[in-house]
C-alpha cells in the first residue's frame, strides 16, 4: 500500500525542487534546468522567476546565458514559450510534437489549402536565410502560397519547426516582436529525434513531483502519460494524496517535512508554480485559483507566504517611483506582511534600479 503523503508536504517538496525553501547558487542554466523550463510568454517574468530563486542573480547573468546559447527562449510545453537550457531543448523537443501536431486542429477552416510537407520547407529556406519576424515570414510564405490563409501559414511553421527566438540587447533580452531562427541553425546541431516521453516525465517529475498522470498531462499539453508511467512505474516511488490519488515520485527526489520553513517569495507571471498541476491546491486553495487568470488569459503574478500562494501582486512605475501593490486573498499576518514588504523592497531593487524612491503597499492603501 503505498504511504499517503499530506498537502503540506506535497507543497514543501515542489517548493524544493522549485528552489523555493531558498535561493540556491546554481548558474542560470543549471536553475532553467532544475526547474524543466520556465514559462516566458513575456520576457521580463523569467528574470523575476530566476532572482526569486537563485542567490546572487542579476539581469546580466541570463543576459549572457542567452547570448552564449546555453539557454533558449522557444515553443515547449502546452504549445507556449519557454526558456529551457540548450541541453534540455534539445533533447526534449521532439517529445512536444504530438501535441504541437494536435493543436493545428485550432486552425479550423484557416488550413483549407495547407500542405505542411510544402509550407515546412520553403519556411526552413527562408529562416536559413537569415532570422526573421513573424510579420515578415508570414508575408514572404503569403507570397509563395497566396491561397492559403497567413495565419495559418505563420501558426504551422511556429508549431511544426523546431525554431528559437533571437535574444538582443533589449532590458529583458527580447523586443516587443523579435526574431526567429531555426534551432539547429543557432544550437549548431538539430534537436534529438527521440519522441518518447520517459524522458520528459522524468524530468517533471524531478521538478514537480510526486505528481498525478493529469498532473504530468496539464503540464506538457501531452495525452495518455498514464501509459509512460506505467512503463516507468518500477523505477518510480508511488504515494497516495489526502484525496486518495496516486501519485508518482524519483526515489530519492527530496521531501522534505511539511513543518520546513517557507519564507516570503514573489513569483512573477506565468510562473510554472501556479500551471504546473491539475490539482493546484499544493500552491493555492481552489477559492482562490479562479483569481490568477485575467479575462484575456494572462497568468497573474502571486507572492507566497507559508508555502502557500497567499495573494496578487503588481508592479507599477510612475515617473521615479516604483510601486509594488499587494492583493491578498485574506488578511495577512503582521509577521508576513512584514516579510513579504521586506522582500517586496528588495524585488523593487532588482527590478526598478533607477528608481528614486520605492514602496510596497497594499491595494487599498
Amino acid at each position: 500500500m503505498a504511504d499517503v503523503i499530506s498537502l503540506r508536504a506535497l507543497n514543501r517538496a515542489t517548493l524544493a525542487r522549485q528552489m523555493l525553501l531558498a535561493r540556491e547558487q546554481v548558474s542560470v542554466a543549471e536553475a532553467v534546468e532544475r526547474l524543466c523550463g520556465m514559462q516566458a510568454q513575456g520576457p521580463k517574468p523569467p528574470f523575476l522567476g530566476l532572482w526569486t530563486r537563485v542567490a546572487g542573480f542579476e539581469a546580466a547573468l541570463l543576459h549572457a546565458s542567452l547570448q552564449e546559447r546555453s539557454v533558449v527562449r522557444a515553443t515547449m510545453m502546452r504549445g507556449t514559450l519557454h526558456l529551457m537550457s540548450a541541453r534540455d531543448y534539445g533533447a526534449l523537443r521532439a517529445s512536444m510534437q504530438p501535441m504541437l501536431d494536435a493543436g493545428l486542429r485550432m486552425l479550423g477552416s484557416r488550413a483549407e489549402g495547407l500542405e505542411l510537407d510544402k509550407v515546412l520547407p520553403a519556411a526552413r529556406v527562408l529562416l536559413e536565410e537569415r532570422p526573421r519576424t513573424f510579420n515578415e515570414l508570414r508575408a514572404l510564405l503569403q507570397e509563395e502560397f497566396p491561397e492559403v490563409n497567413d495565419r495559418a501559414l505563420g501558426f504551422s511553421v511556429r508549431m511544426c519547426l523546431p525554431l528559437v527566438m533571437v535574444p538582443t540587447e533589449d532590458r529583458w533580452a527580447f523586443p516587443r516582436t523579435s526574431e526567429f531562427t531555426l534551432a539547429d541553425v543557432w544550437l549548431g546541431e538539430p534537436p534529438s529525434d527521440d519522441s518518447s516521453a520517459d524522458a520528459l516525465v522524468l524530468r517533471y517529475l524531478a521538478a514537480f513531483g510526486p505528481a498525478s498522470v493529469a498532473d504530468a498531462q496539464e503540464w506538457s499539453g501531452l495525452p495518455k502519460l498514464g501509459e509512460v508511467l506505467e512503463r516507468l512505474r518500477p523505477q518510480l516511488r508511488t504515494f497516495e494524496d489526502e484525496k486518495g490519488r496516486e501519485l508518482f515520485d524519483l526515489p530519492n527526489a527530496p521531501r522534505p517535512e511539511e513543518d520546513t520553513p517557507a519564507e516570503a517569495r514573489f513569483l512573477p507571471e506565468f510562473d510554472n508554480l501556479v500551471l504546473a498541476h491539475a490539482d493546484r491546491s499544493r500552491v493555492i486553495a481552489a477559492a482562490h485559483r479562479p483569481l490568477l487568470t485575467t479575462k484575456n488569459l494572462r497568468v497573474r503574478a502571486t507572492f507566497l507566504w507559508d508555502g502557500f500562494a497567499a495573494g496578487l501582486w503588481e508592479l507599477e512605475r510612475k515617473r521615479k517611483v516604483a510601486t509594488l501593490r499587494l492583493r491578498p486573498f485574506g488578511k495577512l499576518p503582521k509577521r508576513a506582511l512584514n516579510a513579504l514588504t521586506a522582500e517586496g523592497e528588495r524585488l523593487l531593487g532588482f527590478a526598478e534600479p533607477d528608481a528614486a524612491e520605492r514602496q510596497v503597499v497594499l491595494a487599498d492603501e
